[in-house]
């Protein structure tokens, strides 16, 4: 259906595609929801949206309730899962369309799953794939400048976000709960939507906090809570997944040990250990924010960085910022292709570049070459970190082409080859 909707957008001038859009997307919607049964009225859904750690949230949420013993199922940018059953992503999108998540509710309902968790994009908001889903519970994890081309201001971008917590508030389910972050400005602005429980988090429920080389360890409800991954991000990402589970009324034990048992999230902050004497992380970190967050994880060692702009044609604004990042951090910058779609790669890597005023970046486009060269210069005790593309699974280039991708995978078998 996506591919045909690609080609429908080609033919038909994009002014009148721009104005029959809406009711496309909203027919899609209905037709899902109709096909399947509305099946989300009979499984408790929680939403989770933001600009950064709506992967990672749903996946620490999806570990608590397990560890309570809960049947789960969960769609996230890296995989789908209904119960045991575990496929990864492989649509180069977080939020697939319509018919989609309506058939994953089916297939969770049918399989007797308790819960169902969802990220929720704003571009998916925007073309109503979270419609007609009726939703227990929505996180919200924080909010910075993302998709603006898209949406065509900060404002728009912030409003598709909140119409996730006007749809909470629609919702048909009873007890419904808001779980946002007030340490975020907009946090607030969540808080207003009208349901019954409104709960607000910051980082101060948390104290106190340790950040430690192994991960993260911080106080929830007097219990010492422990994760093995690492960094400030992470703290907020497993208190708000705690939060929402006691609404549920998931005991702090099973928390506690959910966390604890965490396994490594791939594409975040994911570490890549095949006996080196360095250590190699592949994180998604697409924003300049996100950036310096991974990047301070890594507080205290030497960092050799591999970056481009993920997305070209889009957010052109953040590249020189990013860039900036990179000279601030790391102490060799590698330059690199990542999804240039229709845009001039070297463009995009020369406006990352624009941003650096201290160091002078390596540029090798051929992203497994830039891989290949910064394990080869690591030296005992350093950090290397590639970001930009997490567990996508094509680098997007011209004219559609999309070639295979794997950052973890060529992690790997550069490692073995060394």
């Amino acid at each position: 259906m996506e591919s045909i909707l690609r080609k429908i957008k080609k033919i038909i001038p994009k002014r009148v595609f721009s104005f029959f859009q809406p009711a496309y997307h909203y027919g899609m919607a209905l037709s899902g929801a109709i096909r399947y049964g509305f099946p989300s009225k009979n499984i408790i859904v929680i939403g989770v949206t933001g600009t950064k750690g709506k992967s990672s949230t749903t996946e620490f949420l999806n570990a608590i309730l397990e560890a309570d013993g809960k049947k789960t199922a969960l769609v996230n940018g890296i995989r789908f899962k209904i119960g045991e059953k575990t496929t990864p992503n492989r649509f180069k999108m977080t939020m697939p369309g319509r018919m989609f998540i309506q058939k994953k509710l089916r297939e969770a309902v049918n399989a007797q799953c308790e819960y169902f968790i969802l990220e929720i994009t704003s571009e998916g908001a925007k073309q109503f794939r979270n419609k007609f889903i009726d939703l227990d519970a929505l996180i919200f994890t924080n909010l910075s400048p993302e998709h603006i081309e898209s949406h065509g201001s900060y404002e728009k971008y912030r409003d598709a976000k909140l119409s996730i917590a006007s749809a909470l508030e629609n919702s048909k389910k009873r007890n419904k709960a808001i779980i946002a972050n007030t340490d975020e400005p907009e946090g607030e602005k969540f808080l207003a939507v009208k349901v019954k429980n409104k709960i607000p988090y910051s980082l101060k429920d948390a104290e106190p906090y340790r950040l430690e080389n192994n991960g993260i360890a911080f106080t929830f409800e007097g219990e010492n809570i422990t994760s093995p991954l690492p960094g400030i991000f992470n703290i907020y990402n497993a208190l708000s997944a705690a939060i929402c589970a006691k609404h549920f009324g998931v005991p702090t034990k099973s928390i506690a040990e959910g966390l604890k048992n965490m396994p490594k999230i791939r594409g975040r902050m994911e570490k890549i250990d095949e006996g080196q004497p360095f250590e190699v992380y592949v994180d998604y970190a697409h924003t300049a924010d996100s950036l310096k967050q991974a990047y301070e994880s890594l507080k205290g060692k030497n960092l050799i960085c591999i970056l481009g702009s993920t997305g070209g044609g889009r957010d052109k604004w953040k590249r020189p910022a990013m860039g900036k990042v990179a000279d601030t951090y790391c102490s060799h910058v590698i330059l690199t292709n990542e999804d240039p779609y229709d845009e001039d790669p070297e463009t995009i890597i020369n406006e990352v570049k624009s941003g650096m005023e201290n160091k002078v970046p390596e540029i090798i486009l051929d992203r497994k070459e830039a891989i290949r060269t910064a394990l080869s210069v690591a030296k005992k005790g350093d950090a290397v970190i590639i970001t930009g593309k997490g567990t996508d699974p094509y680098i997007m280039e011209a004219n559609g082409k999309k070639t295979p991708w794997d950052d973890a995978g060529i992690v790997r078998e550069e490692l073995k080859t060394r």
